[in-house]
C-alpha cells in the first residue's frame, strides 16, 4: 500500500475594482477594449426579461461595435426563476452557441441576475471569468458585490452555490431612476441593514436623507452607494469564505429568508430582509443589548423607506418557525442569530464568534407578535 501526497497550497489574488457612477455602458467597453478578461473576444449577457431591453441590449450593441462576439441569454425576471432549472437552461443554450472555456459572463440586471450569473460562471468549463453590470440598489448594495452566488432551491433561498469573485463590478445608479418605486424601496432593506450592524452615523444619514435618495436624487444616491461597498468589504475582506465575521452580514437574514420563502415571493427580497430587521431588533431588546428606542428608530426608518415592518397575515406563523431551520446558520439543528448592539455594532459572543444560539419558543414569541 502507498500514500502520495498532493501538495496544492497556492495564494489567489481575487482582488476586483467596484465602479460607481453613471451610465457605464461606455467605460464597461473601454475596459474589455484595455485587457480587463485577457484576450478574450466572446462574452455572453445573462439578463432578464425586463432588464433586456432596458440595458441588455445597449451593452450588446457597444460590444458589438467594438468587435467582441456576444449572445444575450434571457430568463424571465423575478426570484422565481432563480433555480437550478434556469441556471441549466441557460448552460444548454450557452453550449449550443458553442460558448467555452474562452469566454467571459456579463450580468447584467438585478441580485436575481447576479447570483445566477455568478453560479453559471463558477461552473461553466469548471470555471470562467464573469463581471457584474448591477442595475438595482439591491444589487449594488448586496448581491453583486462579495463573491456569493447561489440558486434558490423550493426549500430554501441560496442553499446551493459557491463563492466566486467578479473581475469587476460596474455599480450604475442612472438605472436607479428606472426602477419601479416599489423595487427601490426593496433595495434599502440591505443599506439599512449595513448601518444598523456597522455604521451609526451612516443610519441617521438615512433618516435625514431618505426622501432623496427615494427620488434618485444623485447626490445622495452615491453616498449611499459608496457606503454600502465600503461596510460590506470592511467585512469580506477579513472573512470571504463566512468563517465566522462575514455572518453578520445576515442579519435580518434568518428571519426574512423564511418569511421570502413562506410568502412564496410574494414578497420581494428586502422587504422580507425588512421584517426581519424589525424582528431581529426585538430579539436584541430581550437579550439585552437594545432598548425601545432602538425598535422604535430601527422600525421607523423601515417604514420611511416604504418597507413592510409587520409578518403579513397570509403567512402561517407555525410555518415560518419550521422554515427557520433551513437558515445556513444553523448548527446541529439549532437556530442561530446575528445580534446587534444598539445601532451600528452587532454582538462578538466570543472571539470571532458573532451569531448565537436562540431557542425556538423565544423567537416564536417575536414572531406571534409581528
Amino acid at each position: 500500500m502507498s500514500t502520495f501526497g498532493v501538495s496544492l497550497k497556492k495564494l489567489v489574488d481575487d482582488s476586483y475594482d467596484i465602479e460607481i457612477g453613471f451610465s457605464l455602458e461606455s467605460h464597461l467597453v473601454k475596459d474589455l477594449k484595455a485587457g480587463l478578461v485577457g484576450n478574450i473576444k466572446k462574452f455572453a449577457i445573462i439578463t432578464d426579461s425586463h432588464v433586456e431591453k432596458l440595458y441588455a441590449e445597449k451593452i450588446v450593441s457597444l460590444l458589438e461595435y467594438a468587435g467582441f462576439t456576444v449572445n444575450t441569454f434571457v430568463f424571465p425576471a423575478g426570484e422565481k426563476s432563480k433555480t437550478r432549472e434556469t441556471k441549466a437552461f441557460i448552460e444548454d443554450e450557452m453550449i449550443k452557441k458553442e460558448y467555452r472555456r474562452d469566454c467571459c459572463i456579463i450580468a447584467v440586471g438585478g441580485g436575481v441576475v447576479t447570483d445566477l450569473a455568478g453560479f453559471i460562471a463558477g461552473t461553466y468549463g469548471r470555471g470562467v471569468p464573469f463581471i457584474n453590470y448591477a442595475t438595482s440598489l439591491l444589487a449594488a448594495a448586496d448581491a453583486s458585490v462579495g463573491g456569493k452566488t447561489a440558486v434558490d432551491t423550493p426549500i430554501a433561498t441560496n442553499l446551493i452555490g459557491l463563492f466566486n469573485q467578479p473581475k469587476k463590478v460596474y455599480i450604475d445608479i442612472a438605472t436607479w431612476q428606472t426602477l419601479p418605486k416599489r423595487e427601490l424601496s426593496s433595495g434599502m432593506a440591505e443599506t439599512i441593514k449595513h448601518a444598523c450592524m456597522a455604521d451609526k452615523d451612516f443610519f441617521h444619514y438615512l433618516k435625514e436623507h431618505m426622501a432623496d435618495i427615494l427620488a434618485a436624487e444623485k447626490t445622495a444616491c452615491e453616498h449611499i452607494a459608496e457606503k454600502n461597498c465600503q461596510i460590506k468589504y470592511h467585512v469580506v475582506e477579513k472573512d470571504e469564505r463566512e468563517s465566522g465575521l462575514r455572518e453578520i452580514l445576515n442579519l435580518g437574514h434568518t428571519v426574512g429568508r423564511a418569511i421570502e420563502t413562506v410568502s412564496d415571493y410574494r414578497l420581494l427580497h428586502g422587504e422580507a430582509v425588512s421584517i426581519g430587521l424589525v424582528a431581529e431588533v426585538h430579539l436584541a431588546e430581550r437579550l439585552g443589548y437594545a432598548t425601545d428606542e432602538d425598535i422604535r428608530e430601527v422600525t421607523s426608518l423601515l417604514a420611511s423607506a416604504g418597507l413592510p415592518v409587520e409578518i403579513p397575515e397570509y403567512i402561517d406563523r407555525e410555518i415560518l418557525v419550521k422554515k427557520l431551520y433551513t437558515d445556513k446558520k444553523v448548527k446541529d439543528g439549532k437556530l442561530r442569530f446575528v445580534v446587534q448592539r444598539g445601532i451600528g455594532e452587532i454582538v462578538e459572543f466570543s472571539s470571532g464568534v458573532y451569531a448565537t444560539q436562540i431557542a425556538e419558543d423565544v423567537i416564536r414569541d417575536i414572531i406571534e407578535e409581528l
